[in-house]
């Protein structure tokens, strides 16, 4: 489960965040590139930009749920 005492700074302020489990698989960017991205001298996602519609909402909650290490969490500080 996702800890958002242990989110990565790069992740913009807001519901959605990705912390310190994340394994970059690469699928929360490929469910949702508008939302996630990759930092790639660390190897690893966060989340540019907080969903701004119902459509990006669901992506980002189907990557949520999809994450194999649960590594995105959905409780952050907006």
């Amino acid at each position: 489960m996702a800890d958002v005492a242990n989110r990565y700074p790069e992740n913009t302020a807001g519901s959605y965040y990705v912390d310190n489990q994340c394994i970059d698989c690469d699928l929360c960017r490929e469910t949702a590139p508008a939302n996630f991205t990759r930092q790639d001298d660390g190897g690893y996602s966060y989340v540019y930009k907080q969903p701004a519609t119902p459509e990006e909402e669901a992506l980002c909650k189907e990557a949520k749920e999809g994450c194999p290490v649960e590594a995105i969490g959905s409780d952050g500080v907006n």
